[in-house]
C-alpha cells in the first residue's frame, strides 16, 4: 500500500495494530446526526467481503442484486431466501467491522408479517446479518413495524424497487412528476415512523432525494439520487467492472477488473497450450534416492 493509503487504512482500523471496532445500526443511525457521510458496498462471497471491509466501508448489504450479477438471471425476482442467507452467511465469515444487512428477496417477505419475520430471523440466526432490507413503501410498513417490534433491524427501500421491475416497465427513474414524488415523501415517511432505521433512495431526481433526506432524522442512501444523500451505497461488480451486461447511468466504475481477469485467463490458456506452464517454479519434486527406488521398484519382473 502506498504512505496515503497506509494511513487511512489505519485510521479506520484506530492504528496498524489495533482490531477493527465493529459498527452497529446505532452507529450508522448517528453518523446522519454527527454529518458524516456513510458508504455502502454489496458483497456476496468471503473473499470480496473481506476486501470491502478492509476499505473501511460502513454497510456490506448482501444485495439480492447477485441474481444479476452472480447467479446469471434477467433480474432480481428469481432469488429465493435460500441463495441469500448462502451468501450472507459467507459474507459475515469475511467482514467483521461494517454493519451487515441481508436483502430480503422477492416472495420472502410479501406474504404478511409473519412469514417476513420468519425468514428476517434466518439472515440473522443463520447468517450472521445485523440487519434487514425490504423493498417498498406504504405497503410494507406493517410489516417493517412487526419486524422492528421483534428485534430484527430494518433498512426501507423506496425508488426504483428491483423486485417490482416487471410491473415497473423496466429499470425507469421514478418520482419524477409531482405527485409521484409526494407519494415517495409520504412513503418514506412512514417507513421511518415504522421504526426503519434507514432508507435507500433508488433512481430519483436530485431534488427529490434531497427534500426527502432534508425531511427525515434516519440515514437516506442514495444509488442514482444524486448528492445530497446521507450516504451511498454501488454494486460491487458495477464498482469493479465485472459486470458487463448492463450499466446503470448512475454506476460508476472505479477499476476494469473484468478485462484484467480475462488478460489472465488468455495469458494461463496461451501457456498451457504452448507448454511453458507449469514450469520448474510451479512443480514439486522428489528426493533423488526415492526417485530412485521407485524407479528400481518398477524396472523389477513382477512375480509371477
Amino acid at each position: 500500500m502506498t504512505e496515503k493509503v497506509e494511513r487511512a487504512h489505519d485510521s479506520v482500523y484506530g492504528g496498524a495494530t489495533a482490531a477493527p471496532k465493529k459498527l452497529t445500526v446505532p452507529d450508522v443511525v448517528a453518523m446522519k446526526r454527527d454529518g458524516k457521510r456513510i458508504t455502502m458496498m454489496t458483497a456476496y462471497d468471503a473473499a470480496f467481503a473481506r476486501l470491502v471491509d478492509r476499505a473501511g466501508i460502513d454497510i456490506i448489504l448482501v444485495g439480492d442484486s447477485a441474481g444479476m450479477v452472480v447467479l446469471g438471471h434477467p433480474n432480481t425476482v428469481p432469488v429465493t431466501m435460500d441463495d441469500m442467507v448462502r451468501m450472507a452467511a459467507a459474507v459475515s465469515r469475511g467482514a467483521s467491522r461494517p454493519v451487515l444487512i441481508g436483502d430480503m428477496p422477492f416472495g420472502s417477505y410479501q406474504t404478511g408479517p409473519q412469514d417476513a419475520l420468519r425468514n428476517a430471523a434466518r439472515f440473522l440466526k443463520e447468517a450472521g446479518m445485523d440487519a434487514v432490507k425490504i423493498e417498498g413503501g406504504h405497503e410494507t410498513v406493517d410489516t417493517v413495524r412487526a419486524l422492528v417490534d421483534n428485534g430484527i433491524s430494518v433498512m426501507a427501500h423506496v425508488g426504483l424497487t428491483p423486485q417490482r421491475v416487471a410491473m415497473l416497465g423496466g429499470f425507469k427513474t421514478q418520482a419524477k412528476s409531482a405527485r409521484a414524488a409526494r407519494r415517495l415523501l409520504d412513503d418514506a415517511v412512514a417507513l421511518e415512523d415504522a421504526g426503519a432505521f434507514s432508507i435507500v433512495l433508488e433512481s430519483i431526481p436530485s431534488p427529490v432525494a434531497a427534500m426527502v433526506t432534508e425531511r427525515l432524522s434516519i440515514p437516506t442512501i442514495g444509488i442514482g439520487a444524486g448528492p445530497d444523500c446521507d450516504g451511498q451505497v454501488l454494486v460491487l461488480h458495477d464498482v469493479l467492472g465485472l459486470y458487463g451486461d448492463f450499466k446503470p447511468k448512475f454506476a460508476k466504475r472505479y477499476a476494469d477488473i473484468g478485462a484484467q481477469v480475462t488478460d489472465a485467463l488468455r495469458a494461463f490458456d496461451q501457456e498451457v497450450r504452448a507448454g511453458t506452464f507449469p514450469d520448474a517454479d510451479h512443480s514439486f519434486t522428489m528426493k533423488e534416492e526415492e526417485l530412485d527406488k521407485l524407479r528400481q521398484g518398477l524396472a523389477r519382473p513382477k512375480a509371477v
